[in-house]
């Protein structure tokens, strides 16, 4: 395990002593968030994505170490393993390093290789290979005629798949080429023969050519998309001629003979085309792909905790509606926690248009219920609900948000939201998800998979276990960086919190409905089977508004309150007298807890300033332009308010108002060339585009933020 951890943080260029702290933490049991935000001083203040990267590197040299025992272990078996071999192999610090030295050990199928052996030409394979080599093949190859071998034509053939095996198998080849295929690879396009129509999604890629080096992820996942759906045809190209030269002149000494070389030479070019560069390739491909991959799940996870960390809207009583045409629109009213207080239907746009009734039912909901804002889903009809909204002086009366739909429809048929409203339909949920999105967007899209949130790039093209865990991990950590009310969260969010998962989020919340509302943070304790372990992962992340104790509603750990119980005794106040008391807080001496450590101080007094901050902003609102309502309104040169949708590598996707996104590619970003549109732009971030193109055969517009 020493090793593996100076390796990681060698790897890593992370202090030694850090990684050796995260990684006994890790063993432990302890989270990612909860040693980012309460074990500070043992791993040197390492922010959370430095333990997240040291846990993934752990786990990966530890899947390479196991893999290492493996195959010295079979070679070890078959009688093999020589010193120099184990040294090569404990010595590997990658797969491709240390799966090269297996490969002549490897269990095969078999090969024409394999028949060759056993047909006793291994020997005259040798001869061939032998310094300076050998004066007449053909003639040292009779030697080796009988049975199966009828020829001398047919020992050399034998012999020659054998040697093809050899340099197939031999890594200095195989490295060489892995460095060839890294700087000289082209990737080539073209649409399929008879996929014309079908491949006009794919236009750009008709003749396309890049060096795989620099190809952008989103290009190199769309390329094996097309493929996979039988549209393009892709092909790998380098230098094959010089690749085989190259070869040859390692395994080819001037001073062979000029029969052996002609033999060497021809298995070396029959060992690269049918086995050395279709492996390699593939190994190329693996590689490109897992680098697409991570770049797209990198970009994805980004764009997933700037949804989940959108601000909310808090205290407020809304009314959400489910716009829609013949079917109507789904209202609902909800109280400031999210609760169903009543749904209705009101048409008030065609083919019914009835906005009498509509306002009258709308104007009844918000003076019954005290409603403060209306959250108005994005789809079909919105527009035209929102101009309702607005004719009829609604909007004059509370504030109007449009909310994204993204997954609603999701949520309505899910589990979730049959045991939450098994009396309601699917259209009555998904305006209450709508809503909540409002409220709370971290806790209502909690209980939506990632994936169908709508902000991804090629997320069902990516590896789907690396996803699932990047995603995972972004949720847990906007969880536990925002806090949840131990006594209203739901079961989805609670199970995201630090050390409780799903099975004791579903026990905490059935002992909440048995038992009431838990008074503190230490009565969490009485939940069956949930213990010190669980308990000291959990509690700094979880808030009791009611407590008796008003530590329990910050992020104070409570491991530390005997620290703020010195404080308070120190400066003659009571615990209750610090929390949010300026006056108070400004006369601690710091210094004189640093037995308890300086980064836990800091944070202890943070916290007494600001109890249980919640790290968002208040939501804030766009108003689209009244006067566009389709993509025919549209025209060059106008500038239009928008909302940032979606962040791709190419550049946002940006809602207008209307059906269609605009986009705002990164070479419209600014003067300067954007390498992360993400360093511009933000999800949900309120913005002044201006409309650059628009192509109404494929209903896309093109967008620009220069000079504006």
């Amino acid at each position: 395990m020493a090793d593996i951890i100076a390796l990681t943080a060698a790897n890593l260029n992370l202090p030694p002593r850090s990684v050796r702290a995260t990684a006994r933490l890790l063993s432990e049991g302890a989270t990612v968030p909860f040693i980012s935000r309460y074990r500070k001083e043992h791993t040197g203040n390492l922010d959370e994505q430095a333990i997240r990267s040291i846990e993934t590197e752990l786990l990966r040299l530890t899947q390479l170490d196991e893999r290492r025992q493996s195959i010295i272990a079979s070679i070890e078996s078959q009688g093999k393993l020589t010193d120099e071999l184990r040294h090569r192999l404990d010595e590997a610090a990658t797969t491709a390093a240390l799966e090269d030295p297996y490969l002549p050990y490897r269990p095969k199928r078999r090969t024409r290789a394999t028949i060759a052996r056993e047909h006793g030409l291994e020997p005259l394979a040798r001869m061939i290979m032998s310094p300076g080599g050998l004066a007449d093949v053909e003639a040292s190859a009779a030697r080796f005629t009988g049975g199966e071998v009828a020829t001398p034509a047919d020992a050399v053939a034998g012999a020659s798949d054998i040697i093809a095996e050899w340099v197939s198998e031999s890594p200095r080849a195989r490295n060489g080429l892995r460095g060839r295929f890294r700087r000289e690879a082209v990737i080539k396009s073209s649409i399929a023969k008879g996929k014309e129509a079908e491949a006009d999604k794919y236009h750009i890629y008709e003749r396309y050519s890049h060096p795989l080096r620099s190809i952008a992820s989103h290009n190199y996942l769309a390329l094996r998309r097309g493929q996979d759906e039988g549209l393009l045809k892709l092909s790998v190209d380098i230098d094959d001629e010089r690749a085989i030269d190259a070869i040859c002149e390692w395994y080819v000494p001037r001073h062979t003979a000029l029969s052996s070389r002609q033999v060497i030479e021809r298995a070396v070019a029959d060992g690269y085309r049918r086995l050395l560069r279709p492996s390699i390739e593939n190994e190329m491909a693996a590689e490109w792909k897992e680098r697409a991959d991570r770049a797209a799940i990198t970009l994805f996870a980004d764009n997933l905790r700037q949804l989940l960390m959108a601000s909310p809207l808090r205290g407020r009583r809304i009314i959400a509606i489910d716009p829609g045409f013949r079917t109507g629109c789904k209202v609902v009213a909800l109280d400031a926690a999210g609760n169903l207080l009543a749904d209705d239907v009101i048409y008030p746009n065609p083919p019914q248009n009835d906005t009498v009734v509509a306002t009258r039912t709308l104007m009844h909901l918000i003076d019954r219920h005290e409603i403060d804002a209306i959250a108005l889903g994005d789809r079909t009809a919105s527009r035209e609900t929102e101009a309702f909204l607005r004719s009829s002086g609604i909007s004059d009366f509370v504030e109007l948000f449009v909310v994204s739909e993204n997954g609603a429809s999701v949520y309505s048929a899910s589990d979730i939201a049959r045991e939450e409203f098994p009396d309601k339909d699917v259209t009555v949920r998904g305006a209450v998800s709508i809503g909540r999105r409002l409220i709370d967007p971290l806790a209502e899209l909690v209980k939506i998979d990632p994936k169908s949130i709508g902000v991804g790039q090629y997320q069902h093209d990516v590896d789907q276990g690396s996803l699932r865990d990047a995603l995972d991990f972004t949720v847990m950590s906007c969880v536990n960086q925002v806090g949840v009310d131990l006594n209203t969260a739901s079961p989805q969010l609670l199970a995201y919190i630090s050390g409780i998962g799903k099975a004791m989020a579903a026990k905490i919340v059935d002992w909440r409905r048995t038992h009431g509302a838990f008074a503190s943070r230490r009565a969490l304790l009485d939940v069956p089977r949930l213990g010190a372990k669980v308990f000291e992962q959990a509690a700094g992340f979880l808030r009791v508004p009611g407590s008796a104790n008003p530590l329990d509603n910050t992020g104070i750990h409570p491991e530390s309150y005997h620290v703020v119980e010195r404080m308070a005794h120190d400066i003659g106040v009571a615990v209750a007298d610090l929390v949010d008391h300026a006056d108070a807080i400004d006369r601690i001496d710091a210094a004189a807890y640093a037995d308890a450590g300086d980064s836990t101080v800091s944070d202890i007094i943070a916290e007494l300033r600001k109890p249980g901050r919640d790290p968002r902003t208040e939501a804030a609102n766009v108003e689209f332009d009244s006067t566009i309502h389709t993509i025919d309104d549209l025209s060059v040169g106008m500038i239009l308010p928008g909302k940032v949708n979606n962040i791709t590598a190419f550049g946002a996707f940006i809602d207008i108002g209307i059906k269609e996104n605009g986009l705002l590619h990164v070479s419209q970003m600014g003067k300067r060339r954007v390498s992360n549109p993400s360093d511009v732009v933000r999800i949900n971030q309120i913005l002044q585009v201006k409309i650059i193109d628009i192509d109404l055969k494929r209903h896309r517009i093109a967008l620009s933020i220069k000079d504006l």
